[in-house]
């Protein structure tokens, strides 16, 4: 019997049971994916975060990232919680480093009470995406963003059409692995968004640290400013700090650890 550890972390939340959960498993090497896919199944969280320190020197760590039904290029909420891991058990160091398979190397630094994480900036473009906005329930005109990465940016006029959507989840699912971002002009902050990947296995995601990093360059450039507040109005919720650094887009927040234990399989 394998016995690993686990530690639960709630991302961009202030106090336990808001934000967004992840599970965090270091490893003394990599399992086989079919395992690791297996282990994020049966957490059935937004995401489970495993960590190997990186033998090449590129990073402290290498880092990878399963949702219950796929691993993702980018997840910026269990990057956040893994830095949280690594720095919470070692209060001498202020930052860690990740080196991973597609998005490059990625940091988390302590900043005040919370951290601060570095992601690569994906800025958008403009894309007719008809079927996507359907699917979301949206009517009217909208405006449409594309990210390679597989990420739909759908922008409308204000917070309440992003907080009254209720998507059409079946016919999101059959367009593939596909992120959907909805955002506007927030009303208690700069911006508010909500974030939907059934194809994932997630309905809505509670706080996407990987959609921000697509929404900083295009509300940087719509507000004619580097910094800005978020929003992310899930039922648990979550606030981010955003701010675009040239290439890179820089995200705030604070994380709870929830529960510790062992998985044994």
């Amino acid at each position: 019997m394998i016995r690993l550890p686990l530690t639960q972390i709630d991302a961009f939340a202030e106090r336990p049971f808001t934000g967004n959960p992840a599970a965090v498993i270091p490893l003394d090497a990599w399992l086989d994916d079919g395992l690791l896919q297996a282990i994020a199944l049966e957490n059935n969280l937004s995401e489970t975060a495993f960590l190997v320190r990186d033998s090449t020197d590129a990073a402290d760590f290498e880092l990878r990232w399963f949702t219950p039904g796929a691993e993702v290029a980018l997840c910026g909420h269990a990057t956040l919680a893994s830095g949280h891991y690594v720095l919470s058990g070692d209060r001498a160091r202020d930052r860690v480093t990740f080196r991973t398979r597609k998005a490059g190397i990625l940091s988390v630094a302590r900043d005040g009470d919370g951290y601060a994480l570095g992601l690569p900036a994906w800025p958008p473009t403009p894309t007719p995406l008809p079927a996507i906005v359907a699917a979301l329930g949206l009517a009217g005109a909208v405006e449409s963003l594309w990210y390679e990465t597989g990420y739909a940016l759908i922008v409308v006029d204000h917070a309440d059409q992003v907080k009254a959507l209720v998507p059409d989840q079946s016919a999101l699912a059959a367009q593939g692995p596909l992120v959907a971002i909805v955002t506007a002009p927030g009303d208690e902050t700069d911006v508010i968004s909500r974030v939907f990947t059934p194809y994932y296995g997630i309905p809505e995601d509670p706080v996407t640290g990987s959609a921000h990093a697509v929404m900083t360059p295009y509300w940087a450039k719509r507000l004619g400013r580097d910094a800005f507040t978020a929003y992310q109005a899930s039922a648990r919720g979550g606030h981010v700090a955003c701010r675009l650094d040239g290439d890179r887009v820089v995200l705030g927040g604070r994380c709870v650890t929830v529960m510790e234990g062992s998985l044994f399989f």
